[in-house]
């Protein structure tokens, strides 16, 4: 299944808060949970090493994150995944409306996050919730003539693709994946289906 790309009509940048997690009526027991929302960019990793720091007082918090994301940078996201299995951080594709909601709904992990979710000790992709590959891609302005500019778009080289290729092989992912990723034409996603979430080694659908 292929859509037309909508890494472009993301949102801002990522931002980290704590949600409870309303499981079985929990109550004043509910478990905190961390969510995820917004575009992965080259501070997301510090950004979220922060963020633990600043609620490691917080009892009541799992290591698991939610994450919404429409993409982002994909170096950054391997960072970001290296954090998380340092730190046996689980991840689940979800989202919360706002502060106190009961949540979570179905969300989406498109392009870059998917490489982010590779790094989670166990990665969920509950039914409804969308995971989405896309060829990796940089976009460049360069000036031309006295006031006009235009823009260079370049794709991974080959070693490029080595390294996400040996990345997805340490997390356990299959390598598949990112061929099937990095062989997508310009400008298309593919949805991945639950077989093929099976058959690489992506993600289960239930905790």
């Amino acid at each position: 299944m292929m859509r037309p790309d909508a890494a472009a009509a993301g949102s801002g940048a990522m931002t980290f808060r704590i949600e409870p997690l309303d499981v079985a009526n929990c109550g004043a027991r509910c478990p905190h949970v961390i969510v995820a929302d917004g575009v992965i960019e080259t501070t997301t990793p510090r950004d979220f090493v922060d963020f633990l720091k600043s609620g490691a007082d917080d009892r009541k918090l799992r290591r698991v994150v939610f994450f919404n994301s429409r993409g982002g940078n994909v170096v950054a996201s391997m960072a970001f995944g290296h954090i998380l299995r340092e730190l046996r951080v689980a991840g689940v594709v979800g989202r919360f409306h706002g502060d106190g909601d009961a949540g979570p709904y179905v969300g989406e992990c498109l392009s870059a996050c998917v490489y982010a979710m590779m790094g989670a000790v166990r990665r969920v992709a509950p039914p409804g919730s969308e995971v989405a590959l896309h060829r990796m891609s940089i976009v460049e302005t360069e000036p031309q003539g006295w006031f006009g500019q235009r823009t260079k778009r370049s794709f991974a080289d080959a070693p490029m693709v080595a390294v996400l290729v040996r990345y997805a092989r340490r997390m356990g992912v299959s390598p598949a994946l990112v061929r099937a990723a990095e062989s997508l034409p310009p400008d298309t996603m593919h949805v991945i289906s639950r077989e093929e979430m099976r058959r690489w080694s992506f993600a289960v659908s239930q905790f």
